[in-house]
């Protein structure tokens, strides 16, 4: 045993002494070892596809598929039984996209934003609101939403309803003088109103249904390994899987330029995957900066993202590259660094560093990119367009998870984006950190689960039909700008 100790201590001696001398070396030429190349694939060929989105830009894809040919047959053999005429091979095609799709809840979404020049954010929600909504549990019973309460406005009251039998003013005694009125508040001029008018429908997503798929993204540093778990658990259930690796991560091709990984390039890349991959219902999963692309997806294509699952991504602020960060540093001196920033990303991006963990960090490759690919990507990462506003405009249900010992996102991030969004859901995992869908896979599997299968219970609506009553009242959240990350 000592000598086995003895032995890892040489080794990881000899891995930093190597790192250095590479360091030393790229300041010395300008170059680095194995700078911009992709890793190999330590996979089969089978379910990976190389897809080039731009001349010389290629991003490895992990598309599971599952067979449908027995559910197809019994879905003809279905449409057969309800139709006793017209047998035609576009007509049962017909007949099985309807047997597939679920006719869903229809959801009044309407919301009124309000930005004053003094940052404050004012949203009223005048539609129907599911914060109060519930998610079902596998033994059937309700638990109450974790989402956050939030401060009512109180500067616009109703007036009440008068006396039927009111009082008559005193009279003043004689030599007093009416006090004077207060001051009359000048009323503030917005700077931005925002109004969303629309209707959602919210269906369950099953295994079976031809016309769902599920997108995964990952965050800096990390690569489509680390949802082998989730890729191989939903792809069980019959789900369609779809989990790139972004530019200069996993086995994707890394350019030579910084351009290459600013947010505007990588979600253009991200675009161009989701529209050669997406089918009628689609699922967004996103995790760390992975939730960033996946807010740009839905925001773009709100006719095609169904649902939305973000999994520590933190506050809904806008993305501005930090200018005191230790990726400031040239690429050799990261490159130096690079054991030491592995050691400081395990310590903080899991709950526990045991043998587990350090082996689930090198089967995942995450934070395994080369030096300029990490510092290109924590320096381009600017997206003013995604500030409050810009999520509270989503109208898509969203899942947020949170892992209770994250040290990278704080809890209250997500809790603000839980008060921000129309309609949301936030579950903590208290034994999970950053990398919670590693730690605890099953889980984050089951949560997911649920929320795919999720869809508004009408039951407890009173309608005849399939749209939600309007609410009576009108909520309006105040909510004062923080500063930016």
């Amino acid at each position: 045993m000592l000598l086995a100790a003895r032995g890892n201590g040489v080794e990881k001696r000899g891995t930093m002494l190597t790192s250095i001398t590479d360091g030393i070396l790229c300041c010395l030429t300008g170059k680095t070892t194995s700078l911009v190349l992709p890793l190999e694939s330590s996979e089969p060929s089978d379910g990976f596809e190389f897809v080039e989105v731009k001349p010389g830009r290629v991003l490895r894809v992990r598309h599971i598929k599952p067979e449908r040919q027995r559910v197809d047959t019994e879905k003809q053999d279905a449409g057969k039984n309800k139709t006793t005429a017209d047998c035609d091979g576009n007509r049962d095609a017909s007949v099985r996209d309807t047997i597939d799709a679920d006719t869903g809840t229809s959801v009044h979404c309407k919301r009124k934003i309000t930005v004053y020049r003094n940052g404050q954010l004012v949203i009223e929600n005048l539609g129907d609101v599911l914060h109060s909504e519930i998610l079902q549990c596998q033994d059937g019973d309700l638990e109450p939403c974790s989402t956050v309460e939030v401060e009512l406005a109180d500067y616009k009251e109703m007036p009440s309803s008068p006396d039927p039998n009111p009082v008559p003013p005193v009279p003043l005694p004689a030599g007093e003088q009416k006090p004077a009125p207060p001051p009359r508040r000048r009323r503030r001029k917005p700077k931005r109103t925002v109004l969303i008018d629309s209707t959602q429908v919210i269906s369950s997503c099953k295994g079976t249904h031809s016309d769902v798929a599920l997108f995964f993204v990952h965050g800096v540093g990390g690569s489509l390994d680390i949802w082998s778990s989730q890729l191989e658990f939903f792809s069980r259930l019959g789900y369609e899987v779809i989990a790139p690796d972004l530019a200069g991560h996993g086995a994707s091709t890394a350019p030579q330029i910084a351009a290459a990984y600013t947010f505007y390039a990588l979600a253009e890349d991200l675009r161009a995957i989701f529209k050669r991959y997406a089918r009628k219902r689609n699922i967004l999963i996103g995790h760390s900066y992975g939730v960033s692309f996946c807010t740009f997806l839905a925001h773009e294509y709100p006719d095609l993202v169904h649902k939305v699952v973000m999994i520590n991504g933190g506050g809904p602020t806008a993305l501005e590259p930090s200018l005191c960060s230790i990726f400031q540093l040239p690429s050799c001196v990261l490159h130096c660094l690079s054991p030491c920033l592995a050691w400081s990303f395990l310590k903080a991006g899991f709950a526990r560093q045991g043998a587990k963990e350090k082996q689930l960090l090198k089967q995942g490759n995450a934070f395994n990119v080369s030096p300029f690919v990490l510092r290109a990507m924590m320096s381009g990462q600017y997206w003013p367009e995604g500030d409050e506003v810009y999520h509270a405009e989503l109208t898509v249900p969203i899942l947020l998870v949170h892992g209770m010992c994250d040290k990278f996102v704080p809890m209250e991030e997500d809790q603000r984006m839980a008060e921000i969004l129309l309609f949301a859901f936030l579950k903590v995992i208290e034994e999970g950190s950053h990398m919670v869908m590693m730690e605890c896979p099953d889980t984050v599997n089951t949560l997911l689960h649920e929320f795919f299968l999720w869809e508004p219970d009408m039951s407890r609506k009173g309608e005849a039909d399939h749209t939600v009553s309007v609410c009576d009242t009108v909520n309006t959240l105040k909510i004062k700008k923080p500063v930016d990350k």
